[in-house]
Parts: C-alpha cells; structure tokens; sequence
C-alpha cells in the first residue's frame, strides 16, 4: 500500500500514518495508528508509569515522554522504510468524499514516505508531478469534503495559529517560528478526528468499557459575559448558545485584528474538553461519539482505548482482551483529564517564557515587530504581536512627541496638541523595551502607526484586513 506519514519537521514520535487507492468507483484510506498496545501489557510497569505520567509533555526545549523513548521514537514510532504494528480503521469513501463503509484490522506497515508539514503544502499547492502527489491531491480532496460537513452540521472554527521557538543546543531561544493550520494539517486533521468517531461510536454500540473525548454544551451565563466584552468591540453577536449563532459570529471575525483576542476569549467561555466513560458528545466538533485513539504514544487515554479497539477486532489471532473495568474508569478518566491540564499549563508557561528570552535578546539590536492594539487604558496599550503571539504593553509615557489623553468611551488615545489618534484594532510597528521574566511581562516601544490598507474588491471588510502571515513573514525573511 502507498502509506505515507505527515509531520512536523522536528517531530521524533510517529503516531499515524496513512494510505489511499483507488477501488473500482470508490476510494479507500487506512488510517493506521501505532500500536503501542502490543508492547505495553496493561498492568505492568511501563503500563503504571505511563498512567501516572498521563501524557507526552511537548516543551520547547525537551520532551517529557509518557513512554520510554526505545517505544516512543523507536519501536513504536512508524518510521520511513520500517515493518511496524498499528490498529488500522480503513474506510471506504464514494466519489463525493462520504464515508459508505469501515472496518477494523490489526495491520503491519511499512511507510513509503515521510513528509513534512511544509513539504505536504508545497505539493498541494502545484499540480501533482508524481504518485505521491496525486495520492495527496485525491486525499485532500476528500478531506475537504469531510471538513465541509463537519462544518455544516455546526462545528465550530476555533482553530489558532501556532508559535514555536527555536532553540539552539543548549536550549537557548534563537527564534520563533509561525504554524498556520493549512490544508497540509487539515488533511490529517479530518482523517483522524473521523477515525476516532468510528471507534468512539462502535465502542458504543457494542457496550465495551472505553474512554471517550466529551466537550459538553456551554455555560449561559459564560456566554453572555463573553457578549459583553464583543459589545465593547463594537461587535453584536446573536444568541450564541445557537451553534449557528456561534459559526456566523466566529465568521463575521476573520481577518479582524482582534480576531485572535476574540477567539481565546470565546474559547474560555466554552467548557473544557475531559475524558469521560460516557459518550455525552463534542460540542466544538459537533460529534456525538468521540473519543481519542489516534495518539497513543502520547496519551493514555488513546492506549485504553487501544486495548478496547482489540475487542472490536475478529479473526484468527485475537485472544482474551483484557479491558478497564468499568467500576475503575470514572477514576482513570479524571486522573488523565488532571494530567492533561498539568501538561497544557506547563506547555504554554515553558512557551511564554522562552518566547520572552528571545525577546529579550532582541533588546539593543535592529527588530521590529508588528503589533494590534488589544486594548486601550488609561496608562497605555495593551497590544499583541501576531508572529510572536505574546501581548504586551506600550506604557503612554513612552508615546512621546505629544501629551496622550485617555478616551475611554472610544478606546482610543489621543494627542492634545497634533490630535493624533492610537485605537483598538489599530496596526502598529514596536520594538522591545523591557523584559521581566520574572513577572512575565514586557514592554514595548511605539515606533509607528501603520496606515490601515484599502481593499479594492469593494467588500465590506476594506481597509481592516491584514497581510497574509506568509507574505508578512518573507518581508522579515529579507530583512525588511
């Protein structure tokens, strides 16, 4: 089978990989996961450490496995040119890109290719050239199909682009790298969220013991304080209890230069996503049986689930499986719904304070940044920097050249004597001034106002849409 992985550059554990062909009028693709469960027998020492752990912690300068890394980035991992065991949903899809049947198997493979994000893009964005290009032509296709109903049966688009550092070998920042959600991850993002709903939902049929992936309704009471903050940007969302409401307001958004603050904002208004023993569903995905069985090597969660895919298995070959009793997995799913949250705050706390390291080597040499004004008050601008994703402020003392006054019925500040004006929204250019890594705060010098670009479409977004990050990001490259 043409098998292929897609995955980050630096990325070391291999969870997933996938294969498509064609089947007389229908297309057919595997998606194969690492199954670590053969390797680690419930009970056993690796299997009680990897319990406690709960999950791989990802940190810009290490990594904190859940497994061993012999397992992790060894045996387990499915490695280019290498015979590996996975579990296997392979799916059947019409010529429309919908799913018309599935079934289940305990598989070898051996993969063919391994792609990067950025190496899977490129390919998508040209006409395919070689096989390797039409298999990931035909599977983009379908995926697109699969996001688009995903999409239309009210998921939600929460997604945010993401900021690596780039460390040296001693673990010092030297750079920061911007990850946009492309079609490269998209691909596979469908793919796997569409196998994990197959097993969430044949665990559920057949009443087995499992863990599923919940993200219940929202809190009203949430959302109408998250209504008041749109108010104060100028926005009037509908009844946002109504995923209809929630997906046309999000739209509305696109391109705003608040859209990230908007989003994160919305983001802990909603409920967090645990583990629960029940499929109770997922309201940002708009599913009603989900669960994790994609990334075993880095969270428990998906190795049981593993372990109960076993039972959903027939055939010569497939022994007594021994599963989580159903009395022990209400304390199995809140100890892993405790690690993840553990692992998430660390990760981003290490983020924050390498992002801040970097910024702070920048102090006294030639930088600038683009930055989006957040908020105005009565001491400065709170402001983000979208290539950084960090915020920070521009202390009014520092504006210089004018003394600023404080509109806070505008948000806006303004200059008593050139009635220069600095807003919410506004697009600025800064440079670093100060850095407490302690307090985890910085410091920002206003350099200048950007003027606001004119659309010539005639749309009605003129003059508030941004650059695209790909072009912002090659003006950096040269030196700009």
């Amino acid at each position: 089978m043409p098998v292929f992985t897609i995955d980050p550059e630096d990325a070391r554990d291999f969870d997933d990989a996938i294969h498509i062909r064609r089947l007389g009028d229908q297309w057919e693709v595997g998606v194969h996961i690492a199954d670590v469960s053969h390797y680690v027998a419930p009970g056993s020492a690796l299997d009680r450490e990897a319990f406690k752990r709960g999950n791989s912690v990802y940190l810009p300068d290490r990594v904190l496995p859940m497994l061993p890394e012999r397992l992790s980035n060894g045996v387990c991992s499915l490695r280019p040119d290498e015979d590996h065991l996975t579990k296997s949903v392979i799916i059947r899809f019409d010529q429309a890109g919908r799913p018309k049947s599935h079934r289940f198997a305990a598989t070898i493979i051996r993969s063919h290719f391994r792609l990067t994000y950025r190496e899977a893009y490129e390919r998508l964005q040209r006409p395919p050239q070689d096989q390797l290009d039409h298999f990931l032509h035909q599977a983009w296709k379908i995926a697109s199909a699969l996001r688009e109903r995903r999409f239309n049966k009210g998921a939600l688009e929460l997604d945010f682009p993401e900021v690596r550092v780039r460390v040296d070998q001693s673990g010092k920042a030297i750079g920061l790298i911007k990850e946009e959600n492309d079609i490269s991850h998209q691909l596979i993002e469908e793919f796997m969220l569409l196998a994990n709903e197959i097993v969430g939902r044949e665990t559920k049929n057949r009443s087995l013991p499992s863990v599923y992936r919940v993200h219940e309704d929202p809190d009203p009471e949430k959302l109408l304080e998250f209504r008041e903050l749109a108010r104060l940007h100028g926005l009037t969302p509908g009844d946002l209890s109504q995923k209809r409401e929630m997906q046309r307001f999000l739209r509305s958004i696109a391109g705003r230069p608040d859209e990230g603050l908007l989003k994160v904002s919305l983001l802990r208004s909603l409920r967090k996503a645990i583990y629960l023993p029940v499929p109770l569903g997922h309201f940002g995905l708009a599913k009603g049986d989900y669960t994790h069985f994609t990334s075993p090597i880095r969270r428990y969660a998906d190795l049981i689930v593993h372990r109960t895919f076993d039972a959903l298995l027939s055939g010569p070959g497939v022994g007594r499986v021994r599963l989580v009793s159903s009395s022990r997995l209400e304390e199995v799913c809140e100890h892993i719904s405790t690690t993840e949250r553990i692992a998430a705050d660390a990760e981003r706390e290490a983020v924050r304070l390498k992002k801040l390291e970097y910024l702070e080597s920048l102090i006294g040499r030639p930088h600038r940044f683009e930055a989006t004004v957040l908020e105005v008050r009565n001491y400065g601008l709170v402001v983000e920097v979208p290539d950084a994703l960090i915020t920070g402020l521009i202390h009014v003392s520092s504006l210089g050249g004018d003394f600023f006054v404080y509109d806070g019925a505008k948000q806006q500040m303004y200059g008593r004597r050139t009635k220069f004006t600095l807003g919410l929204g506004d697009v600025l250019e800064v440079g670093v001034a100060r850095v407490d890594r302690f307090k985890q705060q910085v410091d920002f010098t206003f350099v200048r106002k950007v003027p606001r670009q004119v659309e010539t479409d005639g749309s009605k977004n003129a003059g508030n849409r941004r650059r695209n990050p790909r072009e912002r990001a090659h003006e950096q490259k040269v030196g700009r």
